[in-house]
């Protein structure tokens, strides 16, 4: 059948392709990552009162929420009150973050059982404390590795969450190149932004050398500067030196990534009007 002659192969082409990005289970649709807070953004107002905490997230328009570490400290029955909160607001909890601790054989039971009662199917190490040098950067391998070994059976992950520190180079090696290397490719390696880019290093680049295994991102700028409200850490996402463009483009791309995750040491703004803002940024830079 001839088409009509307002109608050329080309044209017919673009609406094709048109549609297919914004059909589901088309080859061409674009794929639709979830947007979570770490709630470390609104750790005063956690403190205060949780559960009012995570309806103010969600009311904001986040999917998700992530964690941290005094979370460890619930009671079972508690976490079950958290996981009817979750459940009722629509929101989930994928990962949370945790003290080194928690991943440890002692204390990785309970770490667990908390984790599953919520939700939760990535248990990070948000940071490693106090290590001595490329071997004791291969120790904290082998805790998450080991660690691992216990959550595969159970659909679970392990993961490693950098900071600046990792990033910057001793005894000729970064530590965060020793983890990659020394863990199976089930951890996830949780990059923080803005650490990653205050080392000066490339988070394209990272994201590139290890695809699968960048699962989640935490969305923080930073920007170079002195001046106390306006720069470092305390740059809103989207106005600080990362090329968000590309990071998503890699990560989505190469790194396997399964969900994003604002997160903000501090701002000018109140944190739950900055929690605001960053999400307002996020959704204009995928528009």
């Amino acid at each position: 059948m001839s088409l009509p002659t307002s109608i050329t192969r080309r044209s017919l082409l673009g609406w094709t392709a048109a549609a297919a990005s914004i059909l589901p289970g088309t080859a061409l649709a674009k794929k639709s990552i979830p947007i979570g807070l770490e709630l470390y953004v609104l750790r005063q107002e956690m403190a205060k009162d949780l559960m009012g905490t995570v309806r103010a997230a969600a009311k904001l328009g986040y999917e998700i929420v992530e964690f941290y570490s005094p979370y460890t400290q619930w009671t079972v029955e508690y976490a079950k009150e958290v996981r009817k909160l979750l459940d009722e607001l629509k929101i989930k909890c994928l990962s949370t973050h945790n003290g080194a601790d928690a991943l440890s054989a002692e204390k990785l039971a309970k770490t667990i059982e908390l984790n599953q009662i919520i939700g939760s199917k990535t248990i990070v190490m948000a940071s490693a404390g106090k290590v001595n040098g490329i071997d004791g950067w291969k120790g904290v391998a082998e805790t998450l590795s080991k660690a691992q070994e216990k959550l595969t059976p159970l659909g679970m992950r392990a993961g490693f969450h950098n900071h600046k520190s990792e990033f910057v180079a001793i005894e000729g090696k970064r530590p965060m190149d020793v983890l990659a290397a020394n863990t199976p490719k089930e951890v996830t390696l949780q990059l923080d932004v803005g650490t990653c880019v205050e080392a000066g290093q490339d988070p394209v680049a990272w994201i590139k050398a290890n695809p699968g295994r960048i699962r989640c991102i935490h969305l923080k700028d930073w920007a170079a500067g002195e001046a106390k409200d306006e720069k470092g850490y305390r740059v809103l996402l989207g106005e600080g030196q990362s090329p968000w463009k590309q990071i998503f483009a890699a990560a989505e791309d190469k790194g396997g990534v399964e969900f994003y995750l604002v997160e903000q040491e501090g701002s000018r703004y109140t944190p739950l009007e900055t929690a605001e803002r960053c999400l307002a940024a996020y959704r204009k830079m995928r528009s």
